[in-house]
């Protein structure tokens, strides 16, 4: 399947996911009256809000290429993750707010057994969705849906610090719901925060990985007649890679031969998965256009 299909799929999963959880918490809080049950409706009320959002910003950002944008939409998610950041660090504040008010006020409630289940629930259902958007997140390179898995997994520490203060009221601490929240929001902080520097490098054309600028340059000098490699330059596009350099070949090739290796390297770099697309000049080696610290060469020359 199509990485867009899989992608755009998992936006809508998550989006029906956070739609039944809202609705269950919000019908056992009706039914209980349990106030630790109003914070998690009204966060999964929130989190279906923005699944929707999700969605359409990974529709756009799978569009094909057109006239107003010939390199894609790709730089239209990280600003999604960006979107998904701030409702980790807004759902922190409220988690903090809720803890600290709490504390103040010393106002502790216990949580009646049917509200403990849904949280359980909801803790259980929340974890599948952080592993399946992060399993499709890593395979398919999108950081909109990294950025929902961790979400998620914030999602699974504030029920679970309900569930916290729901044992501590059954054993007669109930004052431990309100320090648990308190905990959670700082996890749930730095998430947030996990989520945004994740996703600055993107949108700000950062360089990738020393060890993919490595096999860029091993797949140009693989090539039989590439000697030499230099002013290799690599920068994020969105989550991906756009990528140029200069090859140094023979200098009395003929300009058929020398645009036939230059293909034969574009196509070589574009196979490497997180590239999107290869520019590609050739040199004569004989003019020493490099500079050295800048320059790799092909262990199989051994002379000039």
């Amino acid at each position: 399947m199509e990485r867009k299909q899989v992608v755009r799929r998992v936006g809508v999963v998550v989006l029906v996911a956070n739609l039944g959880l809202a609705v269950l918490k919000a019908g056992v809080w009706l039914e209980t009256g349990s106030l630790a049950l109003v914070s998690e409706a009204v966060n999964s009320g929130a989190d279906a809000l923005y699944s929707a959002v999700v969605v359409a910003g990974l529709y756009l950002t799978t569009q094909p290429p057109d006239f107003e944008h010939p390199h894609g939409h790709e730089r239209i998610e990280p600003f999604v993750s960006l979107f998904v950041a701030v409702g980790v660090l807004g759902a922190g504040v409220a988690v903090a707010w809720s803890g600290i008010s709490s504390l103040l006020a010393g106002s502790y409630a216990a949580v009646p057994p049917l509200a403990a289940v849904v949280l359980g629930v909801g803790a259980a259902a929340k974890y599948a969705l952080y592993r399946y958007c992060l399993g499709v997140g890593e395979t398919h390179n999108s950081p909109a849906l990294v950025a929902t898995a961790k979400d998620n997994r914030t999602d699974v520490l504030t029920a679970l610090a309900a569930l916290i203060g729901a044992g501590g009221a059954a054993v007669g601490y109930p004052v431990l719901d309100p320090i648990a929240a308190v905990v959670v929001a700082i996890g749930v902080f730095l998430t947030g925060i996990d989520i945004v520097r994740d996703n600055v490098g993107y949108l700000v054309g950062a360089a990738p990985p020393e060890e993919l600028r490595q096999d860029i340059v091993d797949a140009a000098l693989s090539h039989a007649e590439v000697q030499g490699a230099h002013d290799v330059v690599a920068h994020y596009v969105g989550p991906e890679v756009d990528v140029s350099l200069h090859i140094e070949v023979e200098g009395d090739m003929t300009l058929r031969e020398a645009h036939e290796i230059e293909t034969a390297v574009i196509q070589s770099i574009r196979e490497l998965p997180e590239v999107d697309d290869a520019f590609v000049h050739v040199d004569p080696k004989e003019l020493g256009e490099w500079k050295a610290e800048d320059r790799w060469r092909d262990e199989r020359v051994t002379d000039e």
